[in-house]
């Protein structure tokens, strides 16, 4: 499979270097696209050091925007596998194989830390979120998740061009798994460790988290109205 490795990065240039190094070590077949996400820092010229291709963005866009670029880029390039990574180190390289594993027999595979006992703690208001979109996603779309809020995802070719088409913008990826599911693709789960942050900070703040759990829970809503066929207001 030809498989790119997606990388959204703001300001990340004392782990980037590392994440890239871990991907090359377990996967020197995979090419390497970070998305510098309008960073003010050394971001890009850490990851273009470290042997990644990066495309800059002329301002912070976002996750979503971030993301969307770089699916639009492996559809252009023809690649079978697009594989989203967080930039800060927390997702483990070792746990590639076992997502890529699944492709084939699914469109999308999602890395969970809840699937199967892993030593990631969170703290409680956060944990509270995790398993609120989990099991709201699991209750519109018929079908049970552990990690909604997951961002180590894999997705196949159907994925990659239903996400260059459209991706959510705002903390997309709850409301993400609800448009491929009324897409009619085959999603699941495998089990995968997550790291503690060892540099730079969570963008989510209290205030940001208030607006996220309202924004995305109107989302999925509206989402599955769609899917199951009532009509909604533009």
């Amino acid at each position: 499979m030809k498989v790119l490795i997606i990388i959204p990065a703001y300001n990340e240039e004392q782990s980037i270097r590392q994440v890239i190094g871990e991907i090359s070590c377990h996967m020197p077949s995979a090419d390497i696209l970070v998305v510098n996400d309008g960073s003010t820092d050394h971001t890009a010229a850490v990851a273009a050091s470290a042997g990644a291709r990066v495309l800059n963005m002329p301002f912070n866009v976002g996750i979503g925007g971030g993301m969307q670029t770089g699916y639009l880029y492996a559809r252009e390039h023809g690649y079978d596998v697009a594989v989203q990574m967080d930039a800060d180190g927390q997702h483990s390289a070792k746990d590639l194989p076992r997502l890529l594993s699944k492709i084939g027999d699914h469109d999308l595979v999602i890395g969970s830390r809840f699937l199967e006992k892993t030593d990631y703690r969170s703290s409680p208001m956060r944990l509270i979120g995790i398993r609120f979109f989990s099991f709201l996603v699991s209750l519109v779309t018929r079908q049970r998740f552990t990690d909604t809020t997951s961002g180590f995802r894999a997705a196949g070719r159907k994925v990659i061009e239903l996400y260059a088409d459209y991706y959510p913008i705002d903390y997309p990826e709850v409301e993400s798994i609800v448009y491929l599911t009324r897409s009619g693709c085959r999603i699941t789960e495998v089990k995968a460790e997550m790291r503690q942050r060892e540099t730079g900070k969570s963008s989510i703040t209290p205030m940001k988290s208030v607006y996220y759990m309202i924004k995305v829970t109107l989302s999925v809503v509206m989402s599955a109205l769609r899917f199951n066929g009532v009509k909604t207001q533009p």
